[in-house]
């Protein structure tokens, strides 16, 4: 394998890597769309799990932003396909995500102009919409989406050169025709809420809240389950594009998918150790184990990880095109230069730096239990 397509390789690891440390994360959203539920309108349990969720949302909001630039910077035409072509998904996904960023901030701000209550429920538009909407989309890497791509273009005369033209009118909406997607967009909904009351098992010191989340999480758990293994059969039962690197040539291949699990054993290692942590944070949550979050969110991020290489690796186009074959998107055509890839590469050694950060900033917030005492008693709140 030659230094530039290493580099390819690397960056889509890069790229599943910070998606599946993202749908673990979006326990913040899951949370969010329980606020309610779980206070039983008690204003002082309501402001405990919002402060408790409010001092994590940050690294959700900033992943979701570095996991986008990341994408730009390594794959640029599947940016420019995907966000150019399927605005209003994107546009939609931006603008759930904005509102929660002005909830947690003005939330408690003296002489609000609309109000706290109208704020908690942006947090809950964002936990039930930002959440659905992400999923969805990245279904969309394994189902395929209505697109073509002109590079020819770029060399064009005429005065035209836009390489990437959305076929379909509705502009990404259409990806809920597809079962799969919108599988994927509620797998990832009832996830984000199990993993929330995880979070709040491991981190709220309130028996009340602790109660009203026994229903809630046996609920999220069994949708998970139904939805997750609706979308992976959905996917490995299906069809897929495969590409020859030197040439380019892309052609269809039944159970493509389920090829790469098999064609690459390291893969379907990785991707069966990260269900068996999910099913054992599931099993430990259930119990009422305050351990089950590290569990689950190991495993949400080992599988969502080995999902997304599934979809780029072995010679796949991660993102098929449904109107034009040839114009399906690999990691080889698809990707930025040697150049600003190896650049892009010294940078990514601060990487671990960075993780090992979070991991101290997370422990610090989380080194003791919060109680409605604890929070009525702090000189933050959200």
């Amino acid at each position: 394998m030659d230094t530039y397509m290493m580099l390819q390789h690397y960056w889509w690891f890069i790229i599943s890597l910070l998606c599946g440390i993202l749908v673990f994360l979006l326990f913040v959203q899951g949370g969010q769309t329980l606020i309610f539920k779980l206070s039983g309108g008690d204003e002082g349990r309501k402001t405990l799990l919002v402060n408790v969720l409010g001092h994590k949302w940050e690294f959700t909001f900033t992943t979701l932003v570095t996991f986008g630039g990341a994408f730009f910077a390594s794959f640029p035409l599947f940016y420019s396909t995907s966000f150019g072509g399927a605005f209003y998904v994107w546009m939609a996904i931006l603008f759930f995500f904005v509102i929660q960023a002005v909830a947690y901030e003005y939330r408690t701000k003296p002489a609000n102009l609309l109000g706290a209550a109208t704020y908690e429920r942006f947090l809950m538009l964002n936990g039930l919409f930002g959440t659905i909407l992400l999923g969805t989309a990245v279904g969309t890497l394994f189902t395929g989406a209505e697109f073509t791509v002109s590079r020819d273009n770029l060399l064009s005369l005429s005065g035209s050169n836009v390489v990437s033209v959305w076929q379909s009118p509705w502009r990404g909406l259409e990806a809920v025709c597809d079962y799969r997607n919108v599988a994927l967009g509620l797998a990832v909904f009832f996830l984000s809420r199990v993993l929330a009351i995880h979070y709040f098992m491991a981190t709220v010191n309130d028996d009340v809240i602790m109660a009203r989340s026994r229903k809630p999480l046996i609920i999220s758990t069994i949708a998970f389950l139904i939805f997750f293994l609706t979308f992976f059969i959905g996917i490995i039962m299906g069809g897929g594009y495969e590409t020859n690197p030197q040439s380019g040539f892309i052609w269809y291949v039944k159970h493509k998918h389920l090829i790469n699990f098999i064609e690459l054993p390291w893969l379907g290692g990785v991707f069966l150790a990260g269900l068996v942590s999910v099913l054992t944070g599931l099993f430990l949550g259930l119990k009422g184990n305050k351990t089950a979050i590290w569990a689950t969110g190991f495993g949400t991020v080992v599988t969502v990880t080995a999902l997304m290489l599934c979809a780029g690796f072995n010679n796949t186009a991660y993102y098929p095109s449904l109107a034009d074959m040839k114009s399906s998107l690999t990691i080889y055509n698809s990707s930025s230069s040697l150049f600003t890839l190896r650049t892009m590469a010294y940078v990514s050694i601060a990487i671990p730096f960075v993780l090992a950060y979070i991991w101290f900033a997370w422990s610090k917030m989380t080194s003791k239990r919060q109680s409605v005492e604890d929070v009525e008693h702090s000189d933050e709140k959200y």
